[in-house]
């Protein structure tokens, strides 16, 4: 299994714990274990009223803290204590106002983690594996891909953070995870790669995945193209 590779930025005094990862030289990812309280976080942002009020509609818990620790993480990655105006857009993507680069934004339990690219468009999944994903696995794999993967719970989950990822990479409403991502049969290891077909409106794409495995039990899935 990968150990996250984790080091400490001394930042607006506080103190993340970050996996960081080069994936070409305009993109990278980020993973923080987030082991902050709410209040640290609060005080490592500039939040503006529109922000305040929207954290007051979230109940206290791990809710509150993923949305703190996403922007905290991006905030950090970006290396500036300037106001970063991350905001959503019509179909639910993150991006980040006045700014050419591209985000993607994902948390599961314990972890946040954000992707950036100055030139392309990027998607990241993380989720914690869990047994309860062989009751849904006939919802988003088809049977050739159900077939592949032997009912296999790693494999299920980097087909599912794979096309997550792909999914928060087109940006788009009506991309459907059974419909229109087809996995291609893989060689599953704690860290490699995958290919996937996209039937989008403009036509099929093919786009190489990443997925691993941290050592903690939780899977990534990422996209860059």
């Amino acid at each position: 299994m990968i150990n996250l590779r984790y080091f400490c930025i001394d930042f607006l005094n506080t103190m993340p714990v970050i996996y960081n990862k080069d994936v070409d030289d305009q993109t990278t990812l980020a993973v923080w274990k987030i082991e902050e309280r709410e209040e640290d976080l609060i005080s490592g942002l500039q939040l503006k009223a529109h922000e305040l009020d929207f954290l007051a509609t979230l109940n206290n818990g791990k809710r509150l803290l993923h949305w703190l620790s996403t922007r905290l993480l991006l905030r950090t990655m970006l290396n500036t204590a300037d106001y970063i105006d991350c905001r959503m857009d019509e179909h639910g993507k993150p991006y980040l106002v006045n700014s050419a680069s591209s985000i993607s934004l994902s948390h599961s339990f314990d972890y946040a983690a954000v992707m950036i690219s100055k030139n392309r468009a990027v998607g990241v999944d993380i989720e914690l594996i869990k047994p309860k994903i062989h009751r849904i696995s006939h919802k988003f794999l088809s049977a050739p891909e159900l077939a592949h993967v032997k009912d296999d719970t790693d494999a299920l989950y980097a087909c599912w953070c794979v096309k997550e990822a792909i999914y928060k990479w087109y940006g788009k409403k009506g991309l459907e995870f059974r419909r229109d991502i087809h996995i291609q049969p893989f060689d599953l290891k704690e860290e490699g790669s995958l290919t996937a077909s996209v039937d989008l409106p403009e036509g099929t794409k093919s786009l190489e995945a990443n997925y691993f495995k941290t050592a903690d039990g939780y899977m990534l899935g990422y996209v860059v193209a």
